[in-house]
């Protein structure tokens, strides 16, 4: 017997059984689990974005408060700006939306014209098959289809509606909490941990904070950028509902290597309404923006803090999206990173109780 346990292989045979048998259990309770993850969702859902948001701006709490501010006071004054700056932008972009939304409705019969006579256009090209024009006829429909439930039910669902308006209500208040009291919070953590282990995670802490907090912080700034520099680049070529597109591709930046793609679609979509040269035009803007953001802007703003192989992050981008959606992706690559921090010190601390 002992031979076997001493054999590598035979070992790592037992912990891919293990594995296997462990798979199949979750996949027989997969309904509960599905049920207790919606629960979840729901319900920690709103902490968790008042979570990001101070951790977001606690640097700038700490900095006042080290200044001799209470910390109270310190979060109202942020909350005091940021609501002055966010009236200010909502007074001058809201004209511009509402114009912007209301142009779009009046135009929607012709571009729904144009896009028929394009896929017309397609329809009639001789050198496609024809399982390609009927796949891409029935690729079409049930877009539109979807596109027309999901705009009937997110009108007839007010209770959804009156939820989100909750939630966004409601996560303000939670940040304030969270921000007042970040550091009791931090101290209550760590009094539960053993003494014995307290260095250790103090330094954890440490290094997961030194991880995130500057890619988090700068991939907001760097979506800001991005989205400005696609603005004035949508004006230039005089592209229709620039604002609107713009902010999409802002939004999307934050989803690294697939927000690009996702940011770029929209537009290239309403631009092949116009023509073939403003297709053109917005895909070299969205090029020259993503250039710039590889290799100028990110560099500087957010630096090479996580330290993780493109491939990881492409992982954690799939395992993101399938549990949580867009979402899942936006979140996906700090937690992956967090988890690897953590994953770094538990293999440190084995080692070192190895060696020892």
């Amino acid at each position: 017997m002992e031979r076997f346990t001493k054999n590598r292989l035979f070992v790592w045979l037992v912990y891919l059984i293990l594995s296997l048998i462990a798979v199949y259990l979750l996949l027989q309770i997969k309904p509960l689990i599905i049920n207790i993850y919606t629960f979840l969702k729901a319900v920690l859902a709103p902490f968790i974005i008042a979570m990001i948001i101070s951790y977001v701006l606690n640097p700038v709490v700490t900095l006042l408060h080290e200044r001799k501010v209470p910390r109270t006071i310190a979060v109202l004054l942020i909350y005091a700006v940021f609501c002055a700056a966010f009236a200010v932008l909502l007074v001058n972009l809201i004209p511009m939306f509402i114009e912007q939304v209301q142009e779009l409705n009046r135009h929607v019969p012709e571009l729904s014209m144009r896009a028929q006579d394009i896929v017309s256009d397609i329809n009639n090209t001789s050198f496609l098959p024809g399982g390609i024009r009927s796949g891409l006829n029935k690729a079409l429909v049930n877009i539109e289809k979807k596109l027309s439930e999901s705009l009937f039910n997110f009108v007839n669902n007010i209770g959804s509606m009156l939820n989100a308006v909750f939630i966004t209500f409601i996560i303000p208040f939670l940040a304030f909490y969270i921000l007042k009291d970040f550091d009791v919070f931090e101290r209550t953590v760590i009094t539960y941990v053993p003494k014995s282990h307290r260095k250790n995670t103090v330094r954890l802490l440490k290094d997961i904070d030194s991880a995130l907090g500057s890619y988090i912080r700068g991939q907001f700034l760097v979506c800001v950028i991005i989205g400005i520099l696609a603005y004035c680049g949508y004006l230039l070529i005089g592209m229709p509902y620039a604002l609107l597109l713009a902010g999409i591709v802002a939004v999307t930046n934050v989803i690294p290597y697939l927000g690009p793609f996702f940011g770029a679609a929209p537009a290239i979509m309403m631009a092949s309404t116009v023509s073939l040269k403003m297709v053109i035009f917005v895909a070299i803007i969205n090029t020259l923006c993503q250039i710039l953001e590889g290799n100028v802007i990110s560099p500087q703003v957010v630096g090479r803090t996580l330290h993780m192989h493109p491939l990881s992050i492409i992982f954690a981008l799939l395992v993101g999206g399938e549990i949580a959606g867009i979402v899942g992706m936006i979140l996906a690559v700090p937690i992956f990173a967090a988890c690897k921090v953590i994953v770094q010190h538990m293999f440190a601390y084995y080692v070192r109780r190895k060696i020892i």
